[in-house]
């Protein structure tokens, strides 16, 4: 049996929770990643769209036709990135409860990686996305 994934915003005005499998947890070092979290890149849990109960006034940033982005507009912080071609909501790891219980499988999007961070725990990388 999973054990339930929740977490939430600053504030606490948004909060998400899931007992979905994660389909993957990586870190994305992309541009669009980068501006849309304020950091260097963007570690997050994937799981089914469809699996996780959102609360709160959560808002949504279309960031490209097939991303979108949810934000608490009280405190700010990014939540979410969900990607509507696969129905699948990525949960920035920043925002869990639990962010220990998690550890990014790969890197991707390497190519526009900050030259300052420097990979040193042997997982893969990946150019672009996969």
């Amino acid at each position: 049996m999973n054990q339930t994934i929740t977490g939430g915003c600053l504030c606490g005005a948004c909060r998400y929770e899931t007992d979905a499998e994660p389909i993957n947890v990586r870190a994305c070092h992309c541009r669009a990643c980068q501006k849309a979290t304020g950091g260097p890149f963007y570690a997050r849990v994937l799981v089914p769209t469809t699996d996780v109960t959102i609360s709160g006034p959560v808002r949504w940033f279309a960031s490209s036709q097939d991303v979108r982005r949810g934000f608490c507009p009280q405190c700010g912080p990014t939540l979410f990135s969900e990607r509507l071609s696969i129905g699948a909501i990525g949960l920035t790891m920043g925002t869990l409860d639990e962010p220990a219980r998690f550890q990014p499988a790969e890197h991707i999007c390497i190519l526009a990686k900050q030259p300052w961070i420097v990979l040193q725990d042997d997982l893969p990388q990946h150019p672009e996305g996969v």
